[in-house]
């Protein structure tokens, strides 16, 4: 069990980019409904991924998560074993996007599953995702990763497991010199994911 995250940056959201997301997390098998109960969980409010929580349908959650009335949704998604992952889509006052996903409570199997699903999920959900990060351990939770991959201003003292970085930030950024990587369009992707060679 960890503090792990996976959070991936957006510089566009609306509610077809919150359906593509829900619909190909759903077809690899994280689901907004609950496995035995089918409620849809929403959470609400508060700065932290506790609350008050209420019962959606999923169009009320596809209207919720791409924005259009709030700027901030919290919600939970479930493995078939009853396991949750919190989420959270928030914008940004810069206009950005950010999607978190929670990975503490989850076995090292149902994380690399969760993880596998979400990253196939973004780049497919936004044309205007621009990176994303994942730490399984949430040892780099204090990094301004927003700062870090939205403007590339930022720098971080904990590498992640994996980060993705448009090829213009990866070429101002001094940290990522020299540092093995592999380009998966739109991004250059970085850890240990990156191929032996």
């Amino acid at each position: 069990m960890s503090d792990g995250f996976f959070y991936s940056y957006h510089l566009g959201w609306s509610r077809p980019d919150a359906e593509s997301l829900l619909g190909d997390l759903e077809a690899a098998g994280v689901r907004p409904d609950h496995p035995i109960t089918r409620r849809i969980t929403l959470i609400c409010p508060g700065a932290e991924m506790s609350g008050t929580q209420s019962w959606v349908t999923r169009e009320q959650l596809v209207l919720l998560a791409g924005l259009q009335r709030l700027d901030q949704v919290d919600f939970l998604l479930w493995l078939r074993s009853g396991a949750e992952v919190p989420a959270r889509i928030r914008r940004n006052e810069d206009g950005t996007v950010t999607l978190h996903f929670a990975l503490g409570g989850l076995s090292r199997a149902e994380e690399e599953r969760v993880v596998r699903a979400i990253r196939e999920a973004i780049g497919r959900a936004s044309l205007l995702c621009v990176g994303f990060v994942v730490d399984r351990e949430g040892a780099s939770a204090a990094t301004d990763w927003r700062g870090f991959i939205v403007r590339g201003a930022v720098y971080f003292d904990c590498w992640p497991d994996t980060l993705a970085v448009r090829p213009e930030v990866a070429t101002v950024q001094p940290q990522l010199g020299g540092v093995n990587s592999f380009e998966q369009s739109p991004w250059v992707v970085y850890g240990s994911d990156v191929p032996n060679r």
